[in-house]
């Protein structure tokens, strides 16, 4: 059994969901109930290499990589693949990028690998599963996360955000700052030290709009394409308070001057029930003055311009509607 084939990376019940919030309990879901042990340390231990192959054959060993076995009952989750791959990884390696991020509570960019770090120039042979990231920065102190040596939240994100599309970068910072992984000072230092390195333009761009407001990865690249449409104004969770100065609804994205409001809908509000609060809810946004406007993941991933399009349409002052004009009465007759 390969590293990306363990079950259970990620809780079944999380996989999939973009919710910031989500993400943040993951690593209290985690137990790392089975253990990690080398063939080498079962044999030391008096075990032969027939028993091994026997226990391997009838499920009771786990074979993860080449070298590298999971022990005990039950579905191994995220934290035995990560100890399974620490098996096998030279002393000095961290768990680092995809796989640091979602112990520390900002994985909002799922892989099945194992990511882990090590300086550059480190021998390692190549394991199915495993993701050797050679790093030319000192990777420093490593912080300890459910027992398991990780680069620091702020180095985690950077790494990530040099790595990746745009689109998914700016979720990994908001993400970061809404678990409380690191603050912005951390991310705006840690950009410094990644200087002439490949895409650290596009992790100081994007460092400067890291936003802990956005409660899901939609949310974040929704601004981001807003941003870079130049559209100005809109800020991320917008309350808006009814005639005696309490909160009602909180817009997604708002440019409360011009007061146009910019939301994702996703499958969620396909539901009859959340559909009749959402209808309500944009009923009496709009009597009070707001107009809104929603997007799809057609819109986000297909058909960004006319999203800017749309809000600036939106944005426009709206014109009196004139009477109807009706034809004088005949009076032929």
């Amino acid at each position: 059994m390969t590293g990306a084939s363990i079950e259970g990376h990620t809780s079944g019940t999380l996989r999939g969901v973009d919710l910031y919030d989500r993400a943040r309990i993951v690593p209290a879901l985690l137990r790392g109930s089975m253990t990690a042990t080398s063939p080498r340390a079962m044999v030391s231990a008096g075990m032969s290499q027939d028993a091994i192959r026997w226990r391997a054959d009838r499920g009771t060993l786990r074979r993860v990589h080449r070298g590298s076995y999971l022990r005990g009952g039950g579905t191994p989750d995220l934290l035995d693949a990560i100890h399974a791959a620490l098996v096998v990884s030279p002393p000095h390696a961290v768990i680092g990028f995809h796989t640091a991020a979602q112990l520390l509570g900002f994985g909002v960019t799922p892989s099945d690998e194992i990511h882990i770090v090590v300086p550059a120039g480190t021998t390692f042979p190549q394991r199915r599963g495993i993701t050797v990231h050679q790093s030319v920065i000192p990777i420093g102190e490593p912080v300890e996360m459910l027992g398991v040596p990780c680069t620091p939240a702020a180095r985690c994100a950077i790494d990530l955000v040099r790595s990746v599309r745009r689109l998914d970068a700016l979720p990994i910072l908001d993400a970061a700052l809404r678990a409380r992984a690191c603050d912005l000072d951390d991310l705006l230092a840690e950009v410094k030290l990644h200087d002439g390195l490949r895409g650290v333009r596009q992790a100081r761009d994007l460092a400067s709009l890291a936003d802990p407001r956005p409660q899901c990865r939609q949310e974040s690249q929704l601004r981001l394409v807003i941003v870079d449409g130049g559209v100005k104004g809109f800020e991320p969770q917008v309350p808006v308070e009814d005639d005696l100065g309490v909160v009602r609804y909180v817009i997604d994205l708002a440019d409360p001057r011009s007061m146009v409001g910019a939301e994702y809908d996703g499958a969620s509000h396909l539901d009859r029930s959340r559909l009749r609060g959402d209808r309500a809810r944009h009923n009496w946004l709009e009597n009070l003055g707001w107009r809104m406007r929603y997007f799809t993941d057609h819109d986000l991933y297909q058909s960004r311009d006319s999203i800017i399009h749309t809000l600036n349409s939106a944005r426009q002052p709206r014109k009196p509607r004139q009477p109807r004009q009706l034809p004088p009465p005949d009076t032929s007759i």
